[in-house]
């Protein structure tokens, strides 16, 4: 019996742990609500069921919006800014137009908007189909999509940047803010960059983002200081959740990722995960 369901639900299994992580930002919790679908899916009467994949997507996106609703009582008491735990991308991927802005911009989603938003924008699903899954009418869905679109519409990518740009940018960025060189990093931040760390109170980050290009050369004239007596050493370079980025082990043998938004080849986000505890999924032996 359980064969036959895992036969069945495995090949679902990435596509839902897609919806799942977007709805959650949580790499962990994602595989809980999938492996919970699972569990769901043992004890139904799956011959009665005629679209695995459809009944699976209401399960999974049923048990998110309950999951939510202790999510965001959680954040309210986080330490230091949120973001959601990152996901490399393989060396051969494509990058995902769910970028890690776009994830920031859905937390100020109501749960709804963002489900809505999610399964159609994203995942492509009918107005009839998210309704009966959300439990509301299409019009009402439908504008619940729309409302979420126009929230998040300034954090869609505008345009397609070459993967090997973006790594270039993310090597010279780097190189120029590991090496104390001020003048290569300027060149490299746009006006209006801006700074999240997320260390989650177990490690140290800054509690509060860093807005402006002469508070960032600050930072790293600081910081240069540090890396002068022990340097990161790269993991590897790489897309994360959609951005180009790296992989680091820093001084004290932290892992860090530190993703970066880049707008007409200027950047203009820097997003520096710490918190242990949103790593760990990467594997990293260090």
């Amino acid at each position: 019996m359980s064969e036959g369901a895992a036969a069945s639900f495995d090949p679902l299994r990435p596509r839902l742990a897609r919806i799942a992580y977007r709805m959650l930002g949580s790499v962990a919790d994602a595989e809980d609500v999938v492996q919970d679908a699972f569990l769901r899916w043992l004890g139904t009467d799956r011959a009665a069921v005629r679209e695995p994949e459809a009944f699976l997507r209401r399960v999974v996106t049923r048990l998110c919006l309950d999951q939510l609703k202790s999510a965001r009582a959680r954040r309210e008491t986080y330490v230091g800014p949120w973001l959601p735990e990152p996901v490399v991308e393989p060396e051969d991927g494509e990058p995902d137009d769910v970028t890690l802005p776009l994830m920031l911009a859905l937390e100020r989603l109501s749960p709804l908007e963002r489900a809505a938003f999610l399964l159609h924008d994203v995942f492509g699903l009918g107005f009839d189909e998210i309704a009966e899954t959300i439990g509301r009418d299409p019009a009402a869905t439908r504008q619940l999509a729309s409302r979420a679109r126009t929230h998040v519409r300034a954090e869609r990518p505008r345009f397609d940047m070459p993967k090997e740009k973006g790594t270039a940018i993310a090597q010279a960025f780097f190189a120029a803010s590991r090496s104390g060189d001020m003048g290569a990093l300027r060149g490299l931040l746009a006006a209006d960059v801006s700074l999240y760390s997320d260390g989650g109170g177990k490690v140290k980050a800054g509690l509060k983002p860093i807005h402006g290009v002469e508070d960032m050369i600050k930072l790293h004239s600081s910081l240069a200081r540090f890396f002068a007596q022990e340097m990161s050493r790269v993991v590897r370079f790489g897309l994360i959740n959609g951005l180009p980025g790296f992989l680091t082990i820093e001084p004290g043998g932290l892992l860090q990722t530190t993703a970066l938004a880049i707008e007409d080849g200027k950047v203009r986000g820097i997003y520096v995960m710490r918190n242990p505890d949103k790593l760990g999924h990467l594997g990293v032996v260090h």
